[in-house]
C-alpha cells in the first residue's frame, strides 16, 4: 500500500505532471493508495470552492484509511528521535511518515526533504 503525500495530491489533482497524474490513476485504480487525514485536511485547507472541497472529500470517502490510532504521539517520538525538526521535517510530515513505517506502507512524496529523511531512517 502507498501514502501519497500532499504534495502527490497536489500535482494530481491540477494534472499538470502528466507522471504523477499516471501513476497515481493507476495506484488508485488498483486499489493500493490509503488515506491519511492529515493530508487530506492540508488538500481542504487549500479548496478554492465547493467543486475543489467535493472532489477531495470524495476521495477520502472512497480511500481504505490508515490506522491512525496513537499515531500523533509516534510521530512525536519519531520526530524527537531523528531530530526532524533540525532537518526542515514539520509533525505533520512526521506523522505521515510514521503511519509509513508503522504499517510497514510505502510513501510517495514531492517533498525533498522529507525524501532525504525517510531514505534516512528505512525506506
Amino acid at each position: 500500500m502507498i501514502i501519497a503525500d500532499t504534495s502527490i495530491w497536489i500535482e494530481f489533482l491540477k494534472g499538470r505532471n502528466s507522471d504523477v497524474f499516471d501513476m497515481l490513476s493507476l495506484y488508485l485504480k488498483r486499489r493500493e493508495v490509503v488515506g491519511i487525514s492529515a493530508v487530506f485536511g492540508e488538500l481542504l485547507l487549500g479548496v478554492k470552492n465547493n467543486r475543489e472541497a467535493k472532489i477531495i472529500q470524495d476521495f477520502w470517502d472512497n480511500l481504505p484509511k490508515v490506522n491512525e490510532h496513537g499515531l500523533f504521539i509516534n510521530a512525536g517520538k519519531l520526530a524527537c528521535k531523528h531530530k526532524l525538526y533540525t532537518k526542515g521535517v514539520g509533525l505533520i510530515d512526521a506523522y505521515i511518515l510514521s503511519a509509513a513505517l508503522s504499517n510497514d506502507f510505502s510513501l510517495w512524496t514531492l517533498d525533498k526533504k522529507l525524501n532525504k529523511v525517510a531514505d534516512e531512517i528505512s525506506f
